[in-house]
Order: C-alpha cells, then structure tokens, then sequence
C-alpha cells in the first residue's frame, strides 16, 4: 500500500511541474540527478529528433566529471553515445538541449562535443541544475546601451591553440530561408564563430493554433531572427518544460542575457552525417512563445505570444520591374545591424532583376516612435574588387542601424522600415579634375559662377556649372577660399572632422538621439558635387549647431580650454553651398583663391 501512495505522489508532482512530455512521447521520471551523485561507468540514455518530429532514444555511458570546466563551480559530464545512430552520425548540431537520462534520473543537456574526426561520439552534458537555475536577476536597464557589436573577422578555431580534443558547444544550426549561397558564403564564417552553422532549410507561416502549441523534451525548437519572405533562425533541442517555462539548448545562443525573441517549434527533415561536422536539417515553423533569456547553461523561453519584431519592406526597381520583399527580425542592439546588412544584401543581390555592374541608388526611411524619421538616401557605384557591388549598400544601411543602437541615450524603439533600391546601367562615378572661377575677384553680394572639370569613369570628361554667393558683409580686400569637392571633404570643412558622433571624430558627438538623427539627416549625399565658400570667420560648433559670427571675446575663452558638451572652433566658416546631382559617386577636393574688390 506504500508503495502505491508512493508511485501517486510522484505522479502528482510530474503533473504539477509539467517537465514530461506530452502524450504519445516518452514519459520519464521527473527524479532529478545531482553532478555530485554521477559517477563513471553509468548508464543513460537521451533524447533527441533525428527526422520528422519523431523524439527517438539512444544510450550513453558516463565516462567521468569534469569540474569547474564551463567557469567556477560549473561542471560537466563527459558521456560516451552508443547505439548506430550516433555511431554513425557522431554529435550532430542541433542536438544541444537533448534531454540526458542517467539510471533513470533526468541529469542534464547534452551541450558539448569532443575534438573532430574523433572514431567515438563522446559529448559533454550540462548539470540539470545549472539548466534549471533562473537566470541571474536583471536591475532596470539604465538608458544607455552597449558598444557597438562587432563580429570577429576571423573564425574562434584560428585564435586559438591547435588541438583535435577541444571539448566545446555543439553548433547551433542557423536556418537559412529564402537566402542563396552567395549571402551565406558572405556571412557565414562570421557566424560561426559565435559557434553558429549555417545551413539552408525552411520556413512556415504562423498558424492560428500555434500559441497553443505545447512542446516536451527532445523535440526541436529555435530562434526567430528574421521571418517573412526571407528567415534566419536557429533550432536545438528542448531539455525540459516546466509550465509555460522551456529549457533548451544548454548552452548559450549568443550568451546575450535577458532578450526579447520570438520562440518556434521546427521540424527535422533529415540528419546530415558528415566526418567534420553533422547537423540537422530543420524547418521552422511559426511562433509559439518568446525567448526570454539566453544565458551560459541554457536558453529558456515562455509559450504564449511572441514578441513585436520590426517590419521591414524593401523594393528592388530596374527600370520600369520591380520586385518588393517584406520581412520582419528581432529588435536588438547587438543583432538588428548585423541581420539587416544580410537580409537587405540577399534582398538587393539575389532576385532576377540584380545584376553586376551596375549603379545602385539607395533612399530609404528608419520610423522610431517618438522622433522623426531617419532618412536613408546614397549611390554606389560598382568596383572591380571580387567584393558584391550590392555588398556597400547592405554596409550602408548596416552602418546607420549601428548609429541608433549605440547612442548613449536612449534605447531606440524602431516601428517600421523602409528601403528602396534603383538600379543603373554602368558604373556611373565621377573624378573631380580641376576647377576654374569665372573670375578671380568678386564684390561683396556678388554671385559667381564656378565650372568643374569631371572626370566619369571610362567616359569623355564633362563640365559642370553652378553658382556660389559671396557674402554681404565680407571685408574688401580679403581673401576667400572657394572649396570645390565631395561630400566628405565638404562636411570635413564645415565640422571640424566631425562626422555626428562617429568613433574618432573631433568632438565628443550630439547630446540626444533626436540630435543624432538631425545630424543623420542632414549629412551630404555622395553623389553630388558640392562647392562652398570659407569665409576668415570663426565658428563655434556646438553639438549639432553651427554658431557663425560668434564674439572674439567668447572664442577667446574657450578656445584651447576644456569645455561642456562637444564644443569646437573653426578657423574658417562655411558661408554658403551649393550643390549638382550627378547620379554617381563623387570624390575629390580643389580649393580656389578669391579677392574680394
């Protein structure tokens, strides 16, 4: 009689922790195993998806414990898979997160893998008490955000000592929809050495009954970076359920602490054995849930309603066709740039309207609630470097996204975007050569006429005539210089090298997001040619405000002596500009000497 009131208490407590499976997959004991309790020679077992969404079973034995080896007081469990499955495919990615089973006792997720090439499939496992430990309380945010996320250029393996047994995370595949070889060559070493392997796959769109879908140990779920027309996301294996609480992974994603993702279920079309590397093929299908933290021993995500993501629309016109992508991906300081570099160059480069050699014109728009909207507008023209030509117009609008996610003061809350790319037969770029006034001295009020001598790639040089005013209260008998130049050297001259808060400028930068983006905005365009006229004025740049005609008496006191905010002083001020679109690039400087009668 015990021993049936025994058997009921444990079935009470499974129901009310909720870690097994749902019906028709297998059912274990909710007995969990402690690391000090784990000794070699045991044996186990676990669970993991190879094809479908069928959860299958195979054995392992443990082979020791190792301490302290994630970081202190963080062990693992190094086990030995057996049975022909994973003889033959070895530790696959997409595996972390299986579910581990020793004598019976849930005992963690398997995570790691040993060496390569290796004749056994030896794995490391996650304590199940590290998986199921909550993550470390997080304080409330303060309104500044980290520096700008950069992906190493090299992959992890080449920084480190050369080894065949490095026990380290099993990949996490990173499914690939709607996305070509070309994009996947460009970025995928990047990825993977944040220990991500990309690989191609498929996607599904929400269904009406998938926020109450329910998930169990073993089966496949993942990521949502990107969803739409294109998708990139990513698929391990869930350890446990507990509630409307998931375990998977047992590992970090990208160890990026409390996050905001949609969570999805995917389905295993296949396991890919391979010598080097075997990974599961996987389609993901809609979102069941939200990622809500992705930390060392694990990933955890709640089912129910996924987060908000960012709708993105991008239209691609040549000529009179054109082609209109929409998608949506996570909003994150540390991933945003980085995924609409790739989805706006596979979006630019891989449809049967793009071509090389080509001219491509990009204008587009950056919605954030509460400011006015960012504006996008520049023309690249091809190069004859092996690099894409649509590659620049991803680094593009990459480079503006790291802008906003990076400033100091306030985390960006960016409602919509859109992008709009005009492609032009032929490399249309332009050389500036030489530059001639119409006269080499002007009255004060005067217009003056400036032609330029340009230079377009493999074509018949071309002049171009615009006109610069000289100012009214100029003193007679100075000498100005007349600036005849590029977009850069224009905004060189005018700011005093600062480039609105760029690492490295002059001045420390704007003091607010909505000065940022004024700064954005205002910023030249390289397709034009611009002509301006230096006045011997000094200038007080302040922040984002360019003060003329500032008092003697006030340069005086601040020049060469530490000041509030970014405060600068030119020694020449930009009087006036003008400015001839050329539908190309634009590079080149000349500076003209003009008396004032």
């Amino acid at each position: 009689m015990s021993q049936y009131l025994r058997r009921i208490t444990i079935y009470g407590a499974l129901l009310f922790l909720g870690i097994f499976a749902c019906p028709g997959k297998a059912q274990q004991s909710n007995d969990l195993l402690p690391v000090d309790q784990v000794r070699a020679g045991m044996q186990g077992y676990a669970y993991t998806v190879f094809s479908g969404d069928q959860v299958e079973k195979f054995d392992l034995e443990v082979l020791g414990v190792m301490p302290n080896f994630l970081g202190p007081k963080q062990s693992i469990i190094l086990v030995e898979l057996k049975g022909p499955k994973v003889e033959h495919t070895g530790v696959v990615a997409g595996m972390s997160g299986s579910p581990v089973y020793i004598e019976g006792k849930l005992a963690g997720a398997l995570s790691l893998k040993l060496g390569i090439f290796t004749k056994e499939a030896i794995a490391g496992v996650t304590p199940i008490e590290d998986v199921l430990r909550p993550p470390p309380a997080q304080p409330n945010p303060p309104p500044t955000l980290a520096q700008e996320f950069q992906l190493p250029k090299q992959p992890t393996a080449q920084n480190t000592l050369p080894t065949g047994s490095t026990l380290e995370p099993i990949e996490t595949p990173l499914v690939f929809s709607g996305f070509q070889a070309t994009t996947m060559q460009q970025f995928a070493g990047q990825l993977q050495s944040y220990g991500l392997v990309a690989t191609p796959g498929g996607s599904s769109p929400d269904q009406k009954d998938d926020a109450h879908a329910r998930l169990a140990p073993g089966d496949m779920a993942g990521m949502v970076l990107v969803r739409g027309d294109m998708s990139v996301n990513s698929a391990c294996t869930v350890t446990a359920v507990q509630g409307d609480r998931v375990f998977l992974c047992g590992h970090p994603f990208l160890n990026l602490g409390d996050i905001q993702m949609p969570m999805a279920k995917s389905q295993v079309v296949t396991t890919l054995s391979s010598s080097l590397a075997s990974t599961k093929i996987v389609n993901v299908g809609g979102s069941i849930g939200t990622i809500t933290s992705d930390h060392l021993t694990a990933v955890t995500g709640k089912l129910g309603a996924p987060p908000q993501m960012i709708p993105v629309d991008l239209t691609f016109v040549n000529g009179t066709n054109e082609k209109k992508l929409h998608f949506e991906m996570v909003n994150h300081a540390k991933l945003t740039p980085l995924l609409v570099a790739m989805t706006t160059f596979n979006g630019v480069t891989q449809n049967s309207l793009y071509g090389e050699g080509r001219t491509l014109h990009l204008t587009g728009e950056i919605q954030l609630k509460g400011h006015v909207p960012v504006k996008l507008e520049n023309t690249f023209a091809p190069s004859d470097s092996l690099l894409p030509d649509g590659m620049p117009v991803a680094l593009s609008v990459q480079n503006v996204f790291g802008r906003l996610f990076t400033n100091n003061f306030e985390i960006p809350d960016v409602q919509h975007v859109s992008l709009r790319v005009e492609t032009m037969p032929g490399r249309n770029s332009y050389t500036i050569e030489s530059a001639w006034l119409e006269t080499g001295e002007a009255a004060p009020g005067e217009s003056l006429k400036v032609r330029v001598l340009l230079q377009p790639y493999r074509g018949a040089p071309r002049v171009e005539e615009t006109t610069v005013h000289v100012p009214d209260q100029i003193a007679r008998g100075s000498t100005l210089h007349v600036l005849v130049s590029d977009a850069e050297w224009m905004s060189r001259a005018s700011r005093g090298f600062n480039f609105g808060g760029v690492p490295g400028s002059a001045a420390a930068g704007p003091a607010g997001l909505d000065q940022l983006i004024a700064l954005i905005n205002r910023e030249r365009h390289n397709d034009r040619l611009y002509v301006g006229i230096l006045v011997p004025a000094p200038m007080m740049v302040w922040d984002d405000k360019e003060l003329p005609n500032v008092p003697l008496s006030a340069i005086s006191v601040i020049d060469g002596r530490p000041a509030p905010g970014s405060v600068q002083v030119l020694r020449e001020s930009l009087a006036n500009e003008s400015s001839v679109e050329l539908g190309g690039p634009v590079s080149g400087l000349i500076s003209l000497n003009l008396q004032i009668r």
